[in-house]
């Protein structure tokens, strides 16, 4: 039996109330009003496709060791690398073992069930045992635009496997169309879009049913035998036609989280399917559809093996987690869609130095550190020199991982004078489960909300940018639990 053996999600904590941008735009075009019901959520600064990839694929891993790993395919239309693989990145800083595939799947926005598809394949073929399927998308709109509200960030991973298998894969149905609805030139920030009829009628109207029909007809079974649809589709009145189209039941269409995210590009597919899964039960068959340049129509049937899944976040535990962001202004700074003055502490160097990043690349990506092996002291970072100075021990020292170790604010401070995007920089010495501190940036959270012995755990972002030559440097902050 080959399926889906876990599910994780991510979706940012903060959201964009729409109506913020229909107060400051709404009098350049009024007809926004029209989908600004509800909120979207909105990458933090120091997010982005990469590094909500990573938070989805640690809440799927709950539970599951790493070993049996042996392939990770990251979907996205959002990689913040055009040449370098961003799948390498997420799986160093999952810390995933060396000898295993990994690929990138890019371009279109059925990227998520694409990987999906493949990874399935492979395990069918026997070539693997377990593979990480992850999605991800932060997508840039032009200001005062519809796409700007349809749109939302987030993330969705799954764990596929033989064992212990929550959903069953039944099956697949995968059409390839050259349908441009939009498309991004490689030099463009942004996306070109056509009209909404012709994407409407002419894309999701027949494309998406097409798709799903042709699954039921490859599978020998009818609408009636299916509990839960889930499908993309960012204008809500053609959502409801699809089912209509299809024949399918209010009661059977999962809603395409609008007003709770907003549309998350590749991952929304998966992002979807997590969702169905939350609210499945033993012997539910779903269909989940993608759209971009065709779509791909996947089948499952969950097992009993889902109510013996350890707890996770997921969609509904992301979105729980949420913090209302009102200020448009700010949302158009964390996208760099305003260019604000930054001081001259900005002009510092930001030059990543390959090599060091290539011989450090356990400690900056998986935030590993070092355990003695004769006395037992854990420390970051990982050392020559064991710090426990009753031992003092040299080269004793074996890999340990902090990122998933809780740990304790031991002191703090907000620092006005240092370059942010949102001041005050927060940062201070944190005390880990089991032994070893450090010191951290914060994320996430106000000074107001620090204080000494609150508990943290860490979080994969962003730590800056180099303009001039298009790096993103990664490393591991603290955020509130």
């Amino acid at each position: 039996m080959v399926g889906i053996v876990s599910y994780g999600g991510y979706i940012p904590k903060r959201r964009l109330n729409r109506m913020s941008v229909i107060q400051e735009m709404g009098w350049y075009i009024p007809a926004l009003m029209m989908v600004a019901n509800g909120e979207r959520a909105m990458c933090n600064w120091d997010e982005d496709s990469i590094t909500m990839a990573v938070a989805s694929a640690r809440d799927c891993m709950a539970g599951f060791g790493k070993s049996s790993i042996d392939g990770l395919f990251f979907a996205t239309t959002t990689p913040p690398f055009s040449d370098r693989q961003n799948a390498g990145v997420v799986a160093t800083a999952l810390n995933l073992k060396e000898d295993i595939l990994t690929a990138d799947f890019t371009s279109s926005q059925k990227a998520g069930t694409t990987a999906l598809v493949a990874g399935l394949e492979s395990l069918k073929s026997g070539d693997k045992k377990q593979v990480l399927v992850a999605a991800s998308d932060h997508r840039k709109t032009r200001s005062a635009s519809f796409y700007e509200l349809w749109f939302g960030d987030g993330s969705a991973s799954l764990l596929l496997g033989s064992d212990n298998v929550i959903a069953e894969y039944k099956g697949s149905f995968s059409m390839s169309l050259d349908f441009v609805d939009h498309y991004r030139g490689s030099s463009n920030e942004f996306d070109y879009t056509w009209e909404e009829r012709w994407i409407r009628d002419e894309g999701y109207a027949k494309i998406i049913p097409q798709a799903i029909n042709g699954l039921l007809k490859k599978s020998g079974l009818s609408i009636k035998d299916i509990a839960k649809v889930v499908y993309p589709c960012f204008i809500s009145r053609e959502h409801k036609g699809i089912a209509k189209k299809i024949g399918a039941s209010k009661e059977q269409v999962l809603d395409n989280m609008h007003e709770e995210t907003g549309e998350t590009g590749a991952a929304h597919p998966l992002v979807l399917l997590a969702s169905a899964l939350e609210q499945s039960k033993p012997g539910d068959k779903i269909i989940v559809a993608s759209f971009g340049q065709g779509s791909d129509a996947l089948l499952f049937e969950v097992t009993p093996n889902i109510t013996k899944l350890a707890p996770r976040n997921g969609i509904k535990g992301s979105l729980a987690v949420r913090k209302e962001e009102p200020s448009y202004a700010k949302f158009l700074k964390f996208n760099e869609l305003i260019n604000a003055e930054t001081g001259i502490r900005a002009e510092a160097a930001t030059q990543t130095a390959l090599t060091t990043l290539w011989r450090n690349r356990k400690m900056i990506l998986g935030f590993v550190g070092g355990r003695c092996t004769q006395c037992g002291t854990v420390q970051f970072p990982k050392t020559n020199v064991c710090v426990n100075p009753k031992c003092n021990a040299f080269h004793t020292q074996e890999d340990y991982e902090f990122s998933d170790k809780e740990a304790k604010v031991m002191s703090f401070t907000g620092d006005y004078l240092a370059v942010a995007v949102e001041p005050p920089v927060i940062y201070g010495m944190v005390q880990f489960e089991g032994g070893g501190r450090t010191l951290l940036d914060f994320t996430d959270c106000d000074l107001e909300s620090v204080q000494v012995g609150h508990t943290v755990k860490l979080t994969f972002r962003k730590k800056y940018y180099d303009k001039e030559r298009g790096f993103t440097g990664y490393f591991w902050k603290a955020t509130i639990k």
